[in-house]
């Protein structure tokens, strides 16, 4: 079994996403509730899917990717200011002391497995080489990971810097596509297969409106007993499917237990780790958004996120407002959203990630990978049943 797809935003058919199923969700969306509904802002995937069975090392099964988002697309590489924020360290995004002291996102940012993170990194690097015009704001692109080593093999470094320079080639504006693709690809979210969920916002700020923010998320986080959705926990009461080993061949005693049908007794293994990029249209300073990359974790508390010990809970928030260029003086002129009127933006990014990552799980389908591992999709109908019993449906 052979498969890798280079894809732009919207080359995905598109799923059932969070409205679709009547789930209450506070806020006004974009047209395509999407992290592109910022202007500007572009998405491409690429997505590895290669061999099957047990796992050998270097050679498969391969679950894996690389999701590329350029701020102001790719006919546009100024620089935008940016903000970031850790909840939980035990992950990594570069550039990151980069963001924290000067406040400037250069590169597009891309996202993809943890042992990944240098060869995407130093892809972006030779990327940029003939695209950058300021080598004093090189060589320190933004890569974040979240780990898939259960589906993927990803102690073989499958993931190549062709497979990053087609995401990059990809990216588009449009609808996104969510669930099991780019970096997403090998991801489990709350108990369920997780991936790639995308969401928007648009706000009216001191009663005008305008500006938009946008949310994509790398969602590998949690434990199913404490996934909720619209206030309902919905993980304590979806228990099946559980995730197992579909393996015709022998198990050591541990992975038995989870054995496919038998895997219904097995431990929730509580995984971990989110990568959230937050963009927005709105003029925002680096220490505003550094305050807006704060806010996603309230979004992810919605869910039931916790930021265990063992999670790499990092967020990225940037503006694609124009910097203006210095004058004679050397002084820049800024234009700034006035703190006291920021709320919006706040709650757009609490609203917005919570979506998308609703959005990923609906989107990611049920997948087999390294040693015939099987991690089940959020059964649809089952949600329906349950938020609609809580009277949490629209109508």
């Amino acid at each position: 079994m052979l498969g890798l797809v280079s894809a732009p935003a919207q080359a995905q058919a598109r799923p059932e996403r969070a409205r679709d199923l009547g789930i209450p969700l506070e806020g006004d969306p974009g047209p395509l509730d999407a992290i592109t509904d910022v202007p500007g802002v572009s998405v491409g995937h690429t997505t590895i899917i290669r061999g099957s069975g047990r796992l050998r090392v270097g050679i498969g099964p391969v679950r894996t990717g690389v999701t590329a988002i350029f701020p102001r697309g790719k006919d546009d590489l100024t620089p935008v200011y940016a903000g970031i924020f850790s909840l939980n360290g035990n992950g990594e995004m570069t550039g990151s002391a980069w963001i924290e002291d000067y406040g400037l996102l250069v590169y597009p940012i891309a996202i993809t497995n943890t042992n990944s993170v240098g060869t995407v990194r130093d892809a972006l690097i030779e990327w940029g080489r003939t695209r950058l015009s300021d080598p004093s704001i090189c060589c320190l692109p933004v890569v974040a990971e979240t780990w898939d080593g259960d589906l993927n093999d990803i102690f073989g470094f499958h993931v190549k810097k062709e497979n990053v320079f087609a995401a990059l080639a990809a990216a588009a504006s449009g609808p996104v596509a969510e669930g099991n693709v780019g970096g997403g690809t090998g991801m489990i979210c709350l108990g369920f297969k997780g991936g790639i969920g995308t969401a928007s916002r648009q706000i009216k700020v001191g009663g005008r409106g305008g500006y938009t923010v946008g949310v994509l998320v790398q969602c590998n986080f949690g434990e199913r007993r404490l996934l909720r959705i619209a206030g309902v926990p919905a993980g304590q009461e979806i228990t099946e499917p559980r995730d197992c080993y579909d393996s015709p061949e022998p198990l050591d005693s541990t992975r038995e237990l989870e054995r496919c049908p038998k895997g219904t007794v097995g431990a929730d293994r509580g995984h971990s780790s989110i990568i959230v990029v937050i963009a927005t249209d709105a003029p925002l300073i680096p220490s505003q958004l550094q305050q807006v990359a704060r806010r996603a974790a309230l979004g992810i508390g919605r869910m039931g996120g916790i930021a265990s010990t063992g999670s790499g809970d990092l967020f990225i928030a940037f503006s694609t407002a124009k910097i203006g260029r210095a004058d004679s003086a050397g002084v820049v002129s800024v234009p700034m959203l006035s703190t006291l009127l920021i709320d919006p933006v706040y709650e757009a990014t609490v609203q917005g990630t919570e979506e998308a990552i609703i959005n990923a799980m609906l989107a990611a389908r049920t997948m087999k990978g390294a040693d015939d591992y099987v991690v089940p999709a959020l059964p649809h109908d089952r949600l329906r049943q349950i938020l609609a019993a809580h009277n949490r449906l629209r109508r």
